[in-house]
């Protein structure tokens, strides 16, 4: 050899060798990947070896997925729209994206918001974009709890929803008119779920005991006295909290002499944790929990206004939140039916302030009764409303000469606070006299209700006031 080099006898590997070692190599992780599954799928908690593999399985929510309605045929003529999937949770939204995913004849990719970023995204996006370019084939996009994207994150998706890129499917607990971008939402079908009822508890619950492959089947189980209500009870609308507890409880009771696992209310009470309150302080339990106190006020029922006031104090609500939301209502809602109860809701909120929870929630409790107790009157606000609406339209209507404040010599000569009657100087300490302009002399803002001590202040007015008098007589 010239220089003493020695020539490299190694040959390079053929392209067709590197392939097949990377198919076995595939072939290999996908045998690990199938053997982890399966014994997850075998060691998986009850309620997620249980999960709904298609419709038949699946329970509730038969206003969007009977067989006769709109999104249930898009499924199984495999032509499914962009969608938002709104509902609380375990109300079967992350089932239903399953189902879809062994349904659909498109590939299926799922996006976790809460793991999940940009990068992974632009991931998704790009082999959404080749799958469709190369092979003909479209992609689903599941992304489990979009309201956890910001504006930014939901902007990365808009403009391949728009075009076609990929389906996309979105699952929310929040309301998406507040949560998801408005172009994104525009864009995709809005389905809403509802909680699941105690009837649908049982029907879970019940095939999960008959389930031979996936449930509990291979027990005899007995459910003595009121177990099953208690487990259903104790789930409050999720089948998940209702299969662990049946399965814990399965798998610790004792059997009797024929081997019949046996589960009472006690066994029950002593597996069931404390249930906890479903309430999210920045989200629609906040709204729509406030607004149900609100109304059942507004509705005088003390009990219901109880009800919701102690859900959100249990869900951890703040109480000076609540009591600032009693001031407006006792001004709104009762007004000057019980001209006390401005009071007594201000003081409500100074004692919130001074003592702090938990003792916060007796003068909360207390306020809360009195006020959906009282007579009710809306006069007051609808008065501030129209006499509002008054002023924006006609903002420079000219304040009456008589009315006018006389400041100097000058202005008493051009009639500014001429012909101005002192009511202390007559009878009752009233004269009739205009205190509105001109062409508004007669109007009407504040019409008092016959409510309460209202309705002394309406038998005041007519009769000191011919219209008052006349528009009540009318």
């Amino acid at each position: 050899m010239p220089n003493g080099h020695i020539e490299n006898q190694s040959k390079p590997i053929s392209t067709k060798y590197t392939k097949y070692i990377g198919y076995k190599l595939k072939q290999m992780q996908n045998l690990f990947d199938k053997n982890h599954e399966d014994i997850i799928r075998k060691q998986a908690p009850l309620a997620a070896r249980m999960r709904p593999r298609n419709f038949s399985e699946f329970v509730g929510q038969d206003h969007i997925i009977g067989p006769s309605r709109i999104l249930r045929k898009a499924i199984d003529n495999d032509n499914i729209p962009s969608m938002i999937l709104w509902g609380p949770p375990a109300s079967g939204k992350t089932t239903l994206a399953h189902i879809i995913s062994l349904s659909t004849s498109c590939n299926f990719s799922t996006v976790s918001a809460v793991s999940s970023g940009v990068a992974e995204l632009r991931k998704v996006i790009d082999e959404s974009r080749d799958n469709l370019s190369m092979y003909g084939k479209k992609t689903i996009v599941f992304v489990d709890e979009i309201h956890r994207f910001n504006k930014a994150q939901q902007d990365v998706i808009l403009p391949h929803v728009e075009n076609g890129t990929f389906i996309f499917i979105g699952a929310t607990t929040e309301n998406p008119s507040f949560e998801v971008i408005t172009p994104l939402l525009s864009r995709c079908s809005l389905f809403t779920l509802e909680a699941l009822g105690p009837n649908h508890i049982r029907e879970i619950v019940l095939s999960a005991i008959k389930d031979k492959e996936r449930g509990l089947g291979q027990y005899q189980i007995s459910l003595l006295e009121n177990s099953l209500d208690l487990i259903i009870n104790q789930a409050d609308g999720d089948p998940r909290v209702a299969l662990n507890l049946l399965e814990l409880l399965v798998t610790t009771s004792d059997s009797d002499e024929s081997g019949v696992k046996l589960i009472n209310d006690l066994s029950v009470t002593e597996a069931a944790a404390r249930s906890t309150v479903r309430y999210d302080k920045n989200g629609d339990q906040h709204y729509n929990t406030i607004s149900a106190f609100i109304k059942s006020i507004r509705g005088s029922d003390p009990n219901a206004a109880l009800y919701w006031l102690v859900k959100m104090l249990e869900g951890g609500e703040d109480p000076l939140f609540i009591a600032r939301r009693l001031i407006i209502s006792s001004a709104e809602d009762i007004g000057l039916a019980d001209p006390y109860a401005l009071s007594m809701a201000t003081a409500a909120q100074q004692a919130v302030h001074v003592l702090g929870m938990p003792e916060a929630s007796i003068p909360l409790a207390e306020i809360s009764i009195y006020l959906a107790t009282a007579p009710k009157s809306n006069t007051v606000y609808a008065a501030l409303k129209e006499t509002t609406r008054e002023v924006k339209d006609q903002p420079n209507k000219p304040i009456p000469l008589h009315l006018r404040n006389r400041a100097n010599k000058m202005l008493g000569e051009i009639g500014y606070g001429s012909d101005y009657k002192y009511p202390h100087d007559f009878t009752g300490n009233f004269v009739d006299q205009d205190y509105l302009p001109e062409d508004l002399s007669n109007k009407l803002y504040y019409l008092p209700s016959d409510q309460g001590y209202e309705k002394l202040i309406g038998d005041r007015l007519s009769k000191l006031w011919i219209h008052y008098r006349s528009r009540r007589q009318s």
